[in-house]
């Protein structure tokens, strides 16, 4: 999974919007002199709206800037933002920024800037739709929540400079403050009848006590201590930037995380449904909202459950396929020796250069999630860069999670090449406009990296055979899990409902199966950004080869999707063919 949380990887629907519409200076002229002045406008305009967005935050800032300055961004506000329950004010201020966009001549924005508008504008009717349902988000989500990774994104808070250091403290003191609005949220969705169910906010209070317990071995200690040898600083000055650290943990930091626990302790009980979406007033509209946001594909649910179907028999029909061929043979798994990442990844580097435009030249750490965290992180995520760093990245392994080599080797393809980091670099390497960069278009990045995971079953060193029965293995894993998603918060499937359906499939282990309901619950969508996705980018793929024929080129295909960035797949399918190829 890629890594910048969902509060600051999307926030158009909460921050105030002051562009205006009135003091646009817009050109209705055909000139060429007109056409470059209103292409220069509308750059200006996305600008000023990235500029807005990142700054409203500090660890979005942070994150997308490694020097804001360039951007004309100084004196930003020290700030996690916070969390709002009013709708009304969210939709203004994107009904606002709608009617600033409708202003520009579609038709005379280069292609480039057409697709900028296009995303944006999409990006907005779908934050829009949002609003709608404001308190039936969670951001104490299972996989992915708050709770869990705000504690990584502090510990990966790169300091350029002594400055860096200063806000970062003063970040870690508004740590309550943000908490408090985090409560008054969760409060607000207990008082709608939208609270948790009891065995996730359990969840929730086993990951926060985690972290809380982890006392003088906490990784907010010695990461601070790692990332402040790496500036010019006097020992003296650093010994008391380390003491302040500590204190700032002990003080702000660890007893946000227990008012959150007693609010989360004190709600339990008030959630009124622990099974899917569907089970709750205008759920079924919200899950059809929550699917089209994680995938980014036009298609309805039912539509969705019928493709995921035909793609589970297709690859259970190439299995089948490879096993007549190839015997018993094909059964035998090779057991692959590599078990060091940074080699790995290097190999798996070299090898996408055959089938993938060449990315730009970068540097990458592999990092290890803290064992007191194992239980409660991903099996991998790749922290994002920031656009103007992008040679600097970074990849956490969670090594509880890593049961073999093979599971190694796939899981750095997902994360590394030719999945997020490859995926992150070319990308930055178009020049995109700046805007783009924080939309989280889930469906096209996640299903990227299972698209790429799947491929590294045919770089490694098995053979092809073992590679496609390993592969469509591990696919229709992903089929079913998503299945299970749509059947659980669409069709209203309950935990026994579930544990039929994979045992139909040959799971058995009723409490695996418990385990992954529960997920699913908690994180309504996340495996269909994972499986659509990848689905999504066959069928474009298959598109490809219709139209190309004899032409078709695996690398052409790549560049062409690549190039386009993250997007619905509507775009991506329209403009793969109309972006210049090594633009």
């Amino acid at each position: 999974m890629s890594f910048l949380f969902p509060k600051y990887k999307k926030r158009l629907t909460a921050v105030c919007l002051t562009i205006s519409v009135t003091g646009m200076v817009l050109f209705t002229g055909c000139s060429p002199k007109a056409l470059a002045n209103q292409n220069k406008t509308f750059q200006s305009f996305t600008n000023e709206v990235f500029c807005q967005e990142v700054a409203s935050n500090t660890i979005s800032l942070h994150y997308s800037l490694k020097n804001p300055d360039t951007y004309g961004i100084k004196n930003a506000p020290i700030t996690f933002g916070e969390f709002s329950t009013d709708a009304q004010a969210s939709k203004a201020s994107l009904e606002n920024l709608q009617a600033a966009l409708k202003q520009f001549s579609y038709e005379k924005l280069s292609v480039k800037n057409q697709l900028t508008y296009d995303v944006l504008d999409q990006y907005l009717k779908m934050a829009e739709e949002n609003t709608k349902y404001l308190l039936y988000e969670e951001p104490l989500g299972l996989v992915s929540g708050i709770q869990t990774q705000l504690p990584v994104l502090l510990s990966e808070y790169q300091f350029y400079d002594k400055d860096d250091v200063d806000t970062y403290l003063k970040l870690m003191e508004s740590t309550p403050d943000y908490f408090k609005s985090l409560i008054v949220f969760e409060k607000a969705k207990s008082k709608a009848g939208l609270f948790m169910a009891d065995y996730a906010a359990d969840t929730v209070i086993a990951q926060c006590t985690a972290f809380m317990e982890m006392g003088e071995s906490n990784y907010l200690i010695s990461t601070f201590v790692e990332r402040l040898k790496q500036l010019d600083i006097p020992t003296s000055e650093q010994s008391n930037y380390i003491k302040k650290n500590a204190q700032m943990l002990q003080s702000y930091v660890l007893p946000a995380y227990s008012e959150l626990i007693s609010a989360v302790q004190s709600l339990k009980g008030t959630g009124k449904n622990e099974e899917g979406l569907c089970h709750l007033p205008k759920g079924k509209a919200y899950y059809e909202q929550v699917v089209y946001e994680a995938t980014g594909s036009k298609k309805t649910v039912p539509q969705l459950e019928e493709m995921t179907r035909q793609q589970m028999i297709t690859d259970l029909e190439a299995m089948e396929e490879v096993l007549q061929i190839a015997g018993s043979e094909a059964k035998e798994t090779v057991a692959m020796e590599e078990n060091n990442p940074v080699s790995i990844l290097n190999e798996l580097e070299a090898k996408t250069g055959k089938s993938f435009p060449q990315p730009p030249d970068t540097v990458t750490q592999v990092k290890y999630v803290p064992k007191a965290m194992e239980k409660h992180l991903s099996p991998a995520f790749y922290m994002i860069p920031a656009i103007d760093n992008t040679k600097e990245n970074v990849i956490y392994v969670n090594q509880a999670h890593m049961s073999n080599n093979l599971t190694l080797y796939t899981t750095l393809a997902h994360e590394g090449y030719p999945g997020h980091l490859y995926q992150t670099v070319y990308y930055a390497g178009t020049n995109p406009d700046p805007l783009r960069s924080i939309f989280n278009f889930g469906g096209y990045v996640e299903g990227w990296a299972t698209y790429a995971e799947m491929c590294s079953y045919y770089l490694s060193s098995l053979s092809k055979e073992q590679a496609t029965l390993l592969q469509k293995n591990s696919s229709i894993i992903l089929g079913l899990y998503a299945l299970a998603d749509m059947g659980i918060h669409y069709e209203g499937w309950s935990k026994l409902d579930t544990i039929a359906f994979f045992k139909n499939y040959g799971i058995k282990d009723s409490r695996t199966v418990e385990r992954i309901y529960e997920l699913v619950i908690g994180s309504p969508g996340n495996y269909l950004k994972y499986y659509i996705g990848y689905v999504e980018f066959l069928e474009l793929k298959k598109e490809w080869v219709e139209k190309k024929g004899s032409d078709f080129s695996q690398k052409e295909f790549h560049e062409a999707v690549l190039s386009v960035g993250p997007a619905p797949f509507a775009l991506v399918e329209e403009y793969m063919w109309k972006l210049p190829v090594n633009d």
